[in-house]
């Protein structure tokens, strides 16, 4: 299968990592994966802070840009969201990565080995846009190797929200302080997620706080053979 990986302007500007993670396992799966160097922000940004015409313009041209392929999968439940909402075209060929593993290609265990413990933050985005439900969990419960263990009130917002976290400071660290709490209360050693935006955000507060707890995108895991 011909596949085209949409980065998203996110990853590709700080956290390049992912999506090198994304080819190597869908490399690893069969895939043949092409990359538009042409594209650009889905324009889910000017969207969400009011500029919708700027915004749909940007997703006008990402409709053009992935024409043709058979299916578009992204590391982002965020942008996907945007797109399947505002890009009518390729809409129903576009894939969160999670949703492409266990629904179009009908595999959980996809050969990860990755042996530490780690606790799932399942954002926002995946739970009310996507509705991914447990794909994330299951493609993790077959990582040999790897232990993991609940998160309570997984499903409470991290206080990222985009430009929210930025426009309500205070409110976003008080969110952000309740699920750092709920993370350290685990023991992980890595806590992940679908969307690095929220591991952004919570990554810098472990790091601030020297918890020695590491934010990766559940790709990295899914690709690591450690």
């Amino acid at each position: 299968m011909r596949v085209a990986l949409f980065i998203t302007c996110f990853n590709d500007t700080l956290f390049p990592r992912t999506g090198q993670a994304v080819v190597e396992l869908l490399e690893r799966l069969g895939c043949e994966v092409a990359f538009p160097e042409e594209q650009t922000c889905c324009g889910q940004m000017h969207f969400n802070s009011g500029y919708a015409d700027d915004g749909l313009a940007l997703a006008r041209r990402l409709e053009r840009v992935f024409d043709g392929y058979e299916a578009v999968v992204s590391p982002s439940a965020s942008c996907v969201g945007m797109v399947r909402d505002h890009c009518p075209a390729i809409a129903s060929r576009v894939f969160e990565l999670c949703e492409f593993l266990v629904d179009r290609l009908g595999v959980v265990d996809v050969g990860a080995t990755f042996p530490h413990r780690v606790t799932l933050h399942p954002t926002c985005h995946s739970l009310r846009v996507l509705e991914v439900g447990d794909r994330p969990r299951r493609l993790l419960e077959a990582v040999q190797g790897l232990d993991l263990v609940p998160l309570e009130e997984a499903e409470e917002c991290c206080g990222f929200g985009g430009t929210f976290a930025v426009k309500n400071a205070d409110t976003s660290m008080a969110m952000l302080s309740d699920k750092l709490r709920r993370i350290l209360d685990t023991r992980a050693e890595v806590c992940t997620a679908a969307d690095n935006s929220c591991l952004m955000h919570i990554g810098g507060a472990l790091r601030r706080q020297r918890t020695g707890v590491r934010a990766m995108h559940l790709a990295e895991i899914l690709a690591a053979r450690e």
